[in-house]
């Protein structure tokens, strides 16, 4: 049987590649964004639907709770960025506050709420993935803080959840191409060592996160969970 798949965050880059990794397998998949045109390309493109849905508001998440299935079996929390790239560079201390938190609310507080509101659909068996970053351990100011902070969330979400054998874990992307993560401000220069701390020579692509966002999702990753599993070509090393 099918399963029920919401992918937030899902019309561009890493989020798409989820969803249409996802919808290739049958699964039945609804992807989210603030932005109505990338969701709606992207449903007309692989017949996944499509709600807008900003996941830092709890009235709009609300909403979203009525077109949703009644049952999810796999949520992967994907909303989000590095809000960084879009603040106005004034550095006064109220302006360093609102450009915090913005992060904060963008890939922490997105993940919460969206996880909180769908408890009570979250299937027996299911499994919440959360898509982290290389820089939760490389630091990126309020954006390493914001997807370090998810991490360390996500261990008591494991504990939590795994009572009703659902599975909680996050995959950390390193430099991933083909994303509109940069804002197209990412200079020749910089990506040239991004790639070079990579042990592959290569930047990742999003359907290497998509395959990994899979397997933890697969039934063969069901005793794995709590944990944060790096897609980066070697750049940020574990043991």
């Amino acid at each position: 049987m099918a399963r029920n798949i919401l992918v937030t965050g899902g019309g561009t880059g890493i989020g798409r590649a989820v969803a249409l990794h996802f919808a290739a397998q049958g699964e039945q998949v609804t992807v989210t964004g603030r932005r109505a045109a990338p969701i709606e390309e992207l449903a007309r493109d692989s017949g996944v639907r499509a709600l807008v849905c900003d996941h830092t508001d709890p009235a709009d998440l609300t909403r979203l709770l009525d077109e949703l299935p009644e049952r999810i079996d796999v949520l992967v929390n994907n909303a989000g960025g590095n809000t960084g790239f879009d603040a106005d560079g004034k550095s006064d201390l109220a302006s360093y506050a609102r450009d915090f938190r913005a992060n904060l609310e963008a890939n922490l507080i997105t993940a919460a709420l969206t996880t909180r509101a769908l408890d009570e659909r979250l299937a027996e068996d299911g499994a919440v993935v959360h898509i982290g970053s290389i820089a939760a351990d490389q630091g990126a100011g309020s954006y390493g803080a914001s997807k370090a902070g998810l991490a360390t969330w996500n261990i008591s979400l494991a504990h939590e959840l795994g009572a009703r054998s659902i599975t909680a874990n996050v995959v950390a992307p390193g430099y991933i191409a083909d994303t509109e993560f940069f804002r197209d401000k990412l200079t020749d220069e910089r990506r040239g060592q991004l790639v070079a701390n990579t042990a592959t020579g290569r930047p990742g692509s999003p359907e290497d996160v998509a395959g990994a966002v899979a397997f933890l999702a697969s039934p063969s990753a069901r005793h794995i969970t709590g944990q944060v599993l790096h897609v980066n070509g070697g750049a940020h090393t574990t043991r």
